[in-house]
């Protein structure tokens, strides 16, 4: 990322089915996984070429993200949040990122319940 360059990409609401949690019944059912995703990347490139070639690829994080999230089937959000995070930075290239993981109606008094978790040197 060029100096001074605090762009970031955002991916937000990713919707991802997924079997995740520590009690015997989630482990036989999916259940839907929110993914906001701010990933840092030098969009002056793009900008400046309008190739799509220079940006980061939405659909493919997208897919990835999902990909991992579907596979993984963790017990808890922190694990799930952490392997995704390295996934972002490892096949991405990403060097800091802002990820928040959710899971709606886990909790019947709260709208959702989550994970938020910054990876990488903003710099």
């Amino acid at each position: 990322m060029a100096k001074g360059v605090r762009d970031t990409v955002l991916i937000e609401g990713l919707a991802v089915d997924a079997v995740i949690g520590v009690y015997d019944w989630e482990r036989e059912v999916t259940q839907q996984l929110v993914v906001d995703l701010e990933l840092a990347w030098d969009n002056s490139v793009p900008g400046a070429s309008d190739d799509v070639a220079d940006a980061l690829d939405y659909a493919e994080v997208s897919a990835k993200v999902s990909e991992c999230l579907q596979s993984l089937q963790p017990s808890l959000l922190e694990k799930a949040a952490e392997d995704v995070a390295a996934l972002l930075q490892s096949e991405f290239g990403v060097r800091w990122l802002r990820l928040t993981l959710s899971k709606p109606g886990a909790v019947p008094a709260a709208r959702s319940v989550g994970v938020r978790i910054e990876r990488g040197d903003r710099k």
